[in-house]
């Protein structure tokens, strides 16, 4: 299968990145059906500060903005991301609390649970990927990628062979401050690809101006999945775009169709 896949960001982190999570839920709605449609694997659309910025700045529910955002997007798996342990928060909350969020997430319409900790502490994935597995959804476990002395490419494969045997249906690689390299995503791909029994999972931002050359690389080198924004919230400090990434394999092996 040599396709490429898609996930858009453009409801959750690439409105975090570029306008600190301040679109409304009627703004969403408004394309909402439209980005139902196109044939994304998954839409994020919830997760990260949405929750927070819905109740500080917006004045709006957040669980009602699921619900609406996923009565539009009927054909789409929607997905979030989870602060592990910390949920939506910034402090980490008790068991009982972790479990009935994820499962009142679930049951209100979020399809794929990706779960990470900013530290990469895979003791705050245990619980919420175990509850995420319980109640029958999907799992993505996220490791945030960065360079220092001690972040080798053999470290990265040692973490997410660790990840892949906690149960997650996926692994993702998040360069949060974009600093993975095309040559770097080839080094990486190449000895963990071949390790890996799920798939690879590419999420990069643009601040450094490499993430799509990062992203072809990882194309050419085996990764079938990566997330983009629509253009208007998309490069600078947020994903790639959709659009671009569309146009740049269309008519190849790795078509997004």
């Amino acid at each position: 299968m040599n396709r490429v896949y898609l996930t858009d960001t453009t409801f959750r982190d690439a409105q975090q990145s570029m306008l600190a999570t301040r679109l409304t839920t009627e703004e969403l709605l408004s394309i909402a059906g439209d980005m139902n449609r196109v044939g994304f694997y998954a839409m994020e659309v919830w997760g990260g500060a949405t929750f927070d910025a819905c109740l500080r700045y917006l004045n709006e529910d957040p669980w009602l903005r699921l619900r609406a955002i996923k009565e539009k997007v009927k054909d789409t798996k929607a997905s979030m991301l989870l602060r592990g342990q910390s949920l939506l928060g910034y402090q980490h909350y008790p068991d009982d609390i972790v479990e009935k969020f994820i499962t009142y997430a679930h049951n209100n319409g979020i399809n794929i649970f990706r779960i990470f900790d900013v530290l990469d502490d895979f003791r705050n994935l245990e619980l919420p990927v175990k509850v995420a597995k319980k109640v029958g959804a999907n799992v993505q476990g996220q490791i945030l990628y960065t360079k220092s002395p001690i972040h080798s490419i053999e470290k990265y494969v040692e973490l997410a062979l660790e990840l892949e045997k906690m149960g997650v249906d996926a692994i993702v690689f998040e360069d949060m401050a974009g600093l993975m390299s095309p040559f770097d995503a080839e080094k990486l791909c190449v000895s963990l690809l071949p390790e890996l029994k799920v798939p690879l999972f590419l999420h990069c931002h643009s601040t450094s101006g490499m993430a799509m050359m990062t992203y072809l690389k990882a194309v050419e080198s085996g990764v079938r999945y990566l997330d983009t924004a629509m253009s208007p919230l998309a490069m600078g400090t947020s994903n790639p775009a959709t659009e671009t990434m569309v146009a740049a394999l269309k008519d190849s092996m790795y078509d997004t169709r």
